[in-house]
């Protein structure tokens, strides 16, 4: 007796009483369970209620016969997968194919051999337990499968999300060679994934000089398990990065060092804004205490200088040598006097008479000097424009402020050079002034004094205003040069920015308030390009120039949407993206970079219009980039947004194809 004969259950269906009397006896004692109808309502309702394991079911029976009955049993969920098998008489003409087709699985013909229906029983027995168990295993593999592909998309979606996210993450392992390089990674650094991996993040990230601080924090890692700090890196064009870093030692499962993630935030732009912050505040406490110093050393330089004057009226008698020491005495009386009106002039600003300066007589008389006096080997250009505005100020403060930004100029190109000089009209509006601490809005005179000398690295732009600082051979300067320049620029109202390369060249820009005549800014502002009702999307993550570029947009008829990062901008896009005709997108915002932020854009709409706006990244690098219009560097006027505006819109006019 095998299991199967133990554990399965038999239902006979027949309305032959003594048919069913022979088989329920044979199949007993075969060891089968064994349940009997005899017709086919009463089997149907037998297998609903405790379905068996086969039915042998008669063909011929009043009522329904076998093929209706076999018919309704396929067609319910509860009876569908038990096997059936038809019975039939020798001399009974039956249409086995019809048999088959409903579902039933064999045919045993009367009179019945004992043999061959337990054999024909076990059979189909044993296919239904392996189809049974197959099913199974393939409901588990189902469920596997759906497990795993459920694993693969968290996957999927935790690597978008690290491909999405501005910062740079990525993984080395013990021996500095990179094993992960995420998107963010790509746009801080300029490096592609492919070119990364496998190269020694050393070699790639950092100058010789930083090294031994990376070999600090490894060696603390093995410790604390984690650190975080700021580093300075480099960007695949070699300029610097500054980035906020976090590193946490990975382990394998044995508990051993495996690898380092690391996770880095640029930060530069940040630190640029801090560090404009604590240079005015660094001046403005050196100007309080320059201040304090110059006015007790005027009260002791004050008697001293008498006294020696004094001396040589009351004692004209004296000796030659006297008289030459009491000379000595006033003569360098007086240059400490010079000296601390100096300083005065930095801390203070200049006192002098004001009145309406013409600057283009200026820069002619500048002119004059450098071509008379500077040496051949420097040659000299300028471009002043013509309608240059007046500005109110003392003549010869500004006279001195050119002089001595065309020397440094000089003294900066030993071997020789180019120095040009320029001056137009600016307008500095609210956009401007946010992001220059010491700008104010209004009418300016932009003076800029470039040269093509030895430059100046940062540590060095960071001081140079700074009293008595001077990078000059010992007695060739004072220090105090350009710290009277920035206290007489000061004193004017004006401000100075300084761009400066080592070894390319310096540029000193000079913003000095024009006359505050209404005319000539609203002029300006009048003829301005105005929009016709366009709606303008702004994406930033400064809340000020957010609600500064939307006031101006609205003034100037344009329409206006705000998002405050990239994925809001998305989401404005994503709903108005049939209405929106331009897009502002800042480069540097958290979550959402711009250059990800340009790419989804581009894929949500092939021809969308975009402006890229950054006080970081220059227009030379967008220059390629698919679906950017115009290029604005922080800080911009509206004159300059508006500007780029109109001549991306007037474009699309005069060619609707245009993308």
């Amino acid at each position: 007796m095998s299991d199967l004969t133990e554990k399965s259950a038999i239902l006979i269906v027949d309305d032959t009483p003594t048919n069913l009397e022979i088989l329920f006896d044979f199949l007993a004692d075969s060891g089968f369970t064994v349940l009997v109808a005899e017709d086919g309502e009463s089997a149907i309702a037998r297998a609903e209620y405790a379905p068996p394991d086969l039915i042998l079911l008669d063909v011929l029976m009043p009522g329904i016969d076998g093929f209706e009955t076999c018919r309704r049993l396929q067609a319910n969920d509860l009876t569908k997968d038990i096997p059936i098998i038809f019975m039939t008489a020798l001399s009974e003409t039956v249409d086995k194919v019809k048999g088959l087709s409903l579902g039933a699985v064999d045919y045993i013909t009367k009179p019945l051999q004992h043999e061959e229906v337990l054999a024909r029983i076990e059979l189909h027995l044993r296919i239904g337990k392996l189809t049974k168990t197959l099913q199974q295993q393939n409901l588990r593999l189902e469920v596997e499968i759906s497990e795993r592909t459920r694993v693969e998309e968290k996957l999927r979606e935790q690597a978008a999300l690290l491909d999405i996210t501005t910062d740079a993450i990525l993984v080395k392992d013990l021996d500095k060679r990179i094993r992960f390089w995420n998107k963010g990674a790509e746009n801080l650094y300029g490096w592609k994934a492919i070119e990364a991996i496998g190269k020694n993040i050393s070699q790639l990230l950092y100058r010789a000089e930083t090294l031994s601080q990376l070999q600090n924090i490894q060696e603390s890692l093995t410790e604390c398990e984690s650190w975080q700090g700021e580093l300075t890196q480099v960007h695949k064009e070699g300029k610097e990065i500054i980035v906020a870093s976090r590193w946490t030692l990975m382990r394998d499962q044995h508990g051993q060092p495996k690898s380092i993630l690391t996770v880095n935030t640029d930060i530069t732009e940040k630190k640029q804004l801090e560090a404009q912050f604590l240079r005015a505040q660094r001046l403005e406490s050196i100007g309080t205490l320059a201040g304090g110093i110059a006015h007790d050393l005027n009260n002791i330089l004050t008697p001293i200088l008498t006294a020696a004057q004094l001396l040589q009226l009351k004692l004209p008698n004296t000796d030659e040598r006297s008289q030459q020491m009491f000379q000595t005495i006033e003569t360098n009386a007086k240059r400490g006097a010079s000296l601390v009106k100096q300083v005065l002039q930095f801390a203070r600003g200049v006192e002098g008479k004001r009145t309406v300066v013409q600057v283009s007589h200026l820069f002619s008389e500048i002119k004059q000097i450098v071509q008379e006096t500077f040496p051949k080997s420097i040659e000299f250009s300028t471009n002043i424009k013509s309608d240059l505005w007046a500005i109110v100020g003392d003549a010869t403060h500004l006279h001195q402020v050119l002089m001595n930004l065309v020397v440094n100029a000089r003294d900066a190109m030993t071997s020789g050079g180019t120095l040009s000089i320029c001056a137009e009209n600016v307008f500095i509006d609210e956009h401007y002034a946010r992001m220059n601490l010491e700008a104010s809005v209004g009418p300016h005179i932009m003076i800029s004094v470039a040269d093509t000398g030895v430059g100046m690295p940062p540590e060095i732009v960071d001081r140079i205003f700074e009293p008595f600082f001077t990078t000059k051979d010992f007695g060739k300067g004072t220090g105090l040069g350009l710290s009277t320049v920035r206290g007489i620029i000061k004193s004017h109202g004006g401000f100075v920015n300084v761009y400066s390369k080592f070894g390319r060249g310096t540029e000193f820009k000079v913003f000095l308030p024009a006359v505050e005549v209404t005319a000539t800014p609203l002029a300006e502002n009048f003829e301005l390009p105005t929009g016709n009702g366009e709606l303008i999307l702004v994406v930033d993550d400064e809340a000020p120039i957010l609600e500064t570029t939307k006031i101006s947009l609205e003034t100037y008829n344009y329409k206006v949407l705000t998002a405050s990062d990239g994925i809001e901008g998305l989401a404005q896009y994503a709903q108005h993206k049939d209405e929106i005709s331009v897009v502002l997108v800042d480069m540097m915002m958290p979550s959402l970079d711009g250059a990800t932020t340009i790419s989804a854009l581009q894929k949500m709409n092939s021809r969308v219009l975009i402006i890229a706006v950054s006080g970081l990244v220059t227009s030379d690098k967008l220059a390629g980039t698919r679906g950017v219009k115009a290029f604005l560097s922080k800080p911009y006027t509206t004159k300059e947004l508006l500007q780029a505006l109109h001549n991306i819109l007037y474009q699309k006019s005069k060619n609707p194809a245009i993308h």
